[in-house]
């Protein structure tokens, strides 16, 4: 039995420009940090005993002779990818729902090959994991999805990633003082807005869109360092890192017509009411979780304000994908 837990991200600033069309002719950048909000695959050799050779339990549970007939695409694409000759058993578990904005997709398809790798002895490099991820999403299951999720979820921690125009990534963690990091993580307040959305259908909206909205994706781009500096500088008061949040949703909301919905405009528009300095919709827009930048002292009306909805507190991550069980004889 091998367990993997792979952590889900909240995106700051810089989302859309690690999308390939936009970063291989113009380079991107993005800030994120992983949460401690997890999802956990288990994964086991099954006896030869059943009808069936391949068990996986998610939402749904498929028993199935060959890796071809898996309907789930991330599980078929990376069981092909993979090669086990023996019959899996795979198991599924998060802690937030799917397409909720938070990467849940990518931290499955991390975790999942993590458990693979393991299953056959094999240790995986947080690079190979998220090269090979990336791979898998883009190239093999032919989604529109960007390139940072997989990375969070491989890497883990609060990192600046630059993705080059040669396909290539870097990854720096973003160093500031511990007091500063705590300040900031006590300004955050995340609620499930209720709505969901598959995030590729919405993402490929934004990126028939890219080049008339460039100007918008450059500046989201800069904010990624002006919003380390905020960081930073002691001197400049941590308020300015929600106003940029402000910022950078008003220009993620121009990229798309599917970004959001006049629900959650609504929902937006009583959190800043109540006290909210800024604040976005995180991952490709459309529903999911909304992430909000408020002082202490005004939560407590935020919360009054959005009583309707999940809050979800949260902490950072700083390990990234994990095997947590490794008994690869099964006991």
């Amino acid at each position: 039995m091998i367990i993997t837990r792979t952590p889900f991200r909240v995106s700051f600033f810089g989302g859309g420009t690690d999308y390939p069309a936009w970063f291989s002719e113009n380079g991107g950048a993005v800030l994120a940090t992983s949460i401690d909000k997890y999802c956990y695959i288990s994964c086991r050799r099954l006896p030869p005993f059943f009808d069936h050779k391949h068990r996986i339990v998610y939402s749904r549970i498929e028993n199935v002779k060959s890796y071809d007939e898996i309907e789930h695409p991330a599980v078929r694409a990376i069981l092909n990818w993979a090669q086990i000759e023996d019959g899996l058993e795979i198991h599924h578990d998060a802690d937030l729902p799917a397409r909720s904005g938070l990467g849940s997709s990518s931290s499955f398809t991390v975790g999942l090959m993590h458990a693979l790798q393991a299953l056959q002895g094999k240790m995986s490099t947080k690079d190979k994991l998220a090269t090979d991820a990336i791979h898998i999403e883009q190239d093999v299951i032919g989604e529109h999805v960007g390139s940072q999720d997989q990375i969070s979820a491989a890497y883990g921690g609060f990192n600046r990633i630059e993705f080059h125009r040669n396909g290539t990534f870097d990854v720096s963690p973003a160093i500031l003082p511990a007091h500063r990091r705590t300040i900031l993580g006590n300004h955050f307040m995340l609620f499930f807005t209720s709505f969901s959305r598959i995030a590729s259908e919405v993402a490929e909206s934004k990126i028939a869109n890219m080049k008339k909205r460039a100007e918008e994706l450059r500046r989201m781009r800069k904010m990624v360092d002006q919003a380390i500096d905020i960081l930073q500088d002691q001197r400049i008061a941590i308020e300015e890192f929600g106003d940029l949040l402000d910022q950078t949703w008003n220009y993620k909301r121009s990229l798309s017509d599917r970004v959001t919905t006049p629900e959650i405009d609504a929902i937006y528009n009583r959190a800043r009411r109540a006290g909210a300095i800024g604040g976005k919709l995180l991952g490709a827009g459309g529903g999911g979780f909304m992430l909000l930048f408020a002082r202490p002292e005004k939560q407590a009306a935020i919360r009054e304000q959005l009583r309707d909805l999940i809050r979800v507190p949260f902490k950072f991550d700083h390990s990234g994908s994990r095997v947590v069980l490794y008994q690869p004889s099964g006991l």
